[in-house]
């Protein structure tokens, strides 16, 4: 809908009516066919119609365009009284000003604060109004702490609304208990799940190292046997080397031993015969000795 053209100070254009309500427009659209409509008007014409509603040529809302440039401007620079006019104010202003007056216009009506209040009143008399409001709060003065409207205070009941509360809040404490006890059962049965594939998981791991341990016993043991004959090798070759040094001395010297025996029976037979010929075969047998050796 549009501007009651009684607002208006002076002519208003016939060009700058709706052609839908006849008002003042508000929020202009314009046809091909040159004809102007409030927004509202228009789309809640063409709901129901396929046409202008001031020449019945077809159209639709795809048709539908900003109103020229320099009808805007003619719109916007008419002078409208404010519509708080009949509770006192004389404001006149532009249209195009006219939502900024009247969102901060002294007179504008504002609406109680106090819930289930469905009066309206002027800015000035809002104060006035909240003091006698039957809806207004005010806290109980039997100390039970609530906050009542005007209408409640006679049939407040302190005991009665405290026993309600407190009924209230054990059933919501109730309520929360459950949930945190089904919670932590929730979340033991998955630590419960958890322990359990780790215990599996370990015991694995136990076993697997088991059998590593096991392997790693029997190749030492393996080892160490292969080490003992080695031993027994070793300690017998050196036994067999030491018996073939000794049968190869045995060997080398057995011829020395016979001459030198000869030798000895001569030279003693021959110190029986010649006594001071000590001194020479001493000599020879040191002799003897160094070629036996």
């Amino acid at each position: 809908m549009g501007y009651d053209v009684e607002r208006f100070v002076g002519y208003v254009n016939e060009g700058l009516l709706c052609c839908v309500c006849r008002d003042v427009l508000d929020d202009p659209l314009q046809a091909p066919c040159e004809h102007a409509f409030c927004s509202t008007c228009i789309h809640t014409w063409l709901v129901n119609h396929q046409n202008c509603p001031e020449d019945r040529l077809p159209l639709s809302i795809a048709n539908l365009r900003p109103l020229y440039r320099y009808m805007r401007n003619d719109l916007a620079r008419l002078q409208v009284k404010c519509t708080y006019r009949s509770l006192g104010c004389k404001v006149i202003c532009a249209l195009e000003s006219i939502h900024r007056h009247e969102e901060q216009c002294y007179f504008a009506l504002f609406g109680c604060s106090n819930a289930g209040c469905a009066v309206k009143v002027s800015q000035h008399s809002l104060a006035a109004h909240l003091c006698v409001c039957e809806y207004r709060n005010s806290v109980c003065a039997r100390g039970c702490g609530y906050t009542l409207s005007a209408a409640d205070e006679a049939q407040h009941n302190c005991v009665f609304e405290l026993r309600a509360e407190l009924d209230v809040l054990r059933t919501e404490l109730d309520c929360k208990v459950e949930e945190v006890r089904h919670e932590m059962e929730s979340r033991l049965d998955s630590q419960r799940r958890h322990m359990v594939q780790k215990e599996s998981l370990l015991k694995n791991e136990v076993d697997e190292l088991k059998g590593q341990l096991s392997r790693v016993v029997s190749d030492v043991c393996a080892l160490l046997g292969a080490e003992r004959t080695r031993r027994q090798e070793l300690e017998k070759a050196e036994l067999e080397k030491a018996e073939l040094l000794e049968r190869l001395k045995n060997e080398v010297l057995k011829p020395g031993m016979a001459a030198t025996k000869a030798v000895t029976r001569q030279d003693e037979a021959h110190r029986k015969q010649n006594p001071n010929s000590l001194t020479l075969d001493y000599l020879k047998k040191k002799s003897s000795d160094v070629t036996a050796l």
